[in-house]
């Protein structure tokens, strides 16, 4: 029996943990993933972005230390087992954004995100800050990345464990940001259709869209699901898995795995199963890669540049976390809890672009 097999015969006929969650439930209770910021909260989050920009320190270097949260912090623990352990995900809202310089804003949320985890890169070039916003880019060529376009991404997973987001401005129209728990969809998948799940634990390939790290393939072999101590992690981007079908050398899907497929997005995007949020300028979204996919709605933008939608990203190694498969090494370079996610290739130099 292979070890893939072997795999496969341990996967448990339902997952009943926290994170598989109903949209529906989730939008009836958004205490159960949003909490707003007090009067206190805010003044110290200001106070710490203040004293690390006395520091003279480039934002990149930011940490726990140097943008200290003696009260604050505390809640930060508790989001971070929200994330690992609890729903998977917290919106912070009330973050008055309108005051603030665009690198004051940028130090709030790398300080919160240095309080959770090491951040990572998000590109070739190293940013460990990223920026979601359309700057033309083609949804239909192999190597655009569709965050960088005005269309409906389609539900996914990021490269790191945490994926942060703060909303500068929000788009005339659209833009909204949807939800849904990847252990939920295997539940549905297990009760109606196993033989078609079996298929998403096969190595589907994953396009790298041009960001190659020395020496790796264009593409990754990272199953839609893996299962491994307990733990069913997702990694999952279906406009890449189709571009990777260009490589030579990748497993070719077959009819079955193209349905496999279809029935996932079909459930992601269920409305029982799938919620929504339109974040506001000054919302702080955390998100659990690994159990959840996140998805944005297309939009209409302003014609004002300056107008225009705008969201900050961050992508955060969490200590405490789940261990992940050897093939993640794939894509995450090293699977060391605490120290892996991001993109590295031979030119990568961490650095926090803030515009």
């Amino acid at each position: 029996m292979s070890a893939q097999t072997i795999q496969k015969a341990q996967l448990p006929d339902a997952i009943t943990k926290p994170s598989a969650w109903l949209g529906t439930d989730m939008a009836r209770n958004p205490d159960a993933w949003l909490y707003q910021l007090t009067s206190d909260d805010v003044r110290e989050l200001e106070a710490a972005a203040t004293h690390f920009q006395s520091l003279g320190i480039d934002i990149g270097e930011i940490s726990k230390e140097t943008f200290p949260l003696a009260t604050f912090g505390v809640h930060i623990a508790g989001l971070k087992q929200t994330l690992l352990s609890g729903v998977g995900l917290e919106v912070l809202r009330g973050l008055p954004i309108e005051n603030y310089s665009q690198a004051f804003a940028a130090t709030i949320f790398c300080g919160i995100g240095a309080h959770i985890g090491s951040a990572r890169s998000q590109n070739a070039d190293g940013h460990i800050l990223g920026h979601v916003r359309d700057i033309g880019a083609d949804a239909n060529d192999p190597k655009s990345r569709i965050y960088q376009t005005s269309e409906r991404q389609t539900f996914h997973t990021d490269s790191a464990d945490v994926v942060g987001l703060l909303c500068i401005r929000e788009a005339k129209e659209g833009g909204k940001s949807l939800l849904v728990s990847a252990e939920t969809i295997y539940n549905r998948m297990k009760q109606e259709r196993p033989d078609l799940l079996e298929k998403l634990f096969d190595p589907i390939a994953t396009d790298r869209r041009g960001e190659i790290p020395d020496g790796a393939k264009p593409y990754m072999e990272i199953p839609v699901l893996s299962w491994l101590d307990g733990y069913l992690t997702v990694f999952y981007q279906r406009q890449y898995i189709e571009s990777a079908q260009r490589f030579d050398g990748v497993m070719r899907l077959s009819a079955e795995h193209v349905e496999a497929l279809d029935m996932f997005d079909a459930l992601a995007n269920h409305p029982e199963l799938c919620f929504g949020m339109q974040l506001q300028p000054g919302d702080m979204q955390f998100v659990y890669n690994h159990s959840q996919l996140h998805d944005r709605t297309g939009f209409l933008d302003w014609p004002n540049p300056n107008q225009r939608r705008h969201l900050m990203r961050l992508w955060l190694s969490i200590e405490g976390d789940r261990p992940l498969p050897e093939c993640f090494k794939e894509r995450y370079g090293s699977i060391q809890v605490g120290n892996r996610g991001g993109i590295i290739t031979k030119h990568t130099e961490l650095h926090a672009p803030l515009d």
